[in-house]
């Protein structure tokens, strides 16, 4: 990944989920919010919800290469964390990767879509 440090402080993780705007898909729910840097810090999350530890590295591999991917499109200057739900350990790396471009990479891109949404 040219342009991404990994995200690995717990504190980071939460304070995206508490104050970060997200967008949330079959596949995977992504929280995203400004750094202030010129890189983007992207984590991945995945529970034990998931499957056990053969299908959450599957998950965290093929989050990873879809990002690696749609890199180069990506807004700089973001923390980003994807949270991968059950469907993304059975899927391809173009199905997150076509949610990437249609919902998320857009979404960063307005700034009038990065207020905090309201979960119901």
């Amino acid at each position: 990944m040219l342009y991404t440090i990994k995200l690995n402080n717990n504190k980071d993780f939460v304070r995206l989920y508490s104050k970060g705007a997200f967008i949330s898909g079959g596949l995977c729910t992504v929280y995203y919010r400004r750094n202030g840097t010129k890189q983007n810090r992207i984590g991945i999350s995945t529970g034990k919800k998931i499957g056990n530890a053969v299908a959450r590295s599957r998950a965290r591999r093929v989050i990873r290469h879809a990002y690696r991917e749609n890199e180069q499109d990506f807004p700089k200057g973001f923390d980003i964390v994807v949270s991968a739900r059950a469907g993304s350990t059975t899927c391809k790396s173009y199905h997150i990767g076509k949610f990437f471009k249609s919902r998320v990479i857009p979404a960063m891109k307005d700034p009038s879509k990065q207020k905090r949404q309201i979960k119901k």
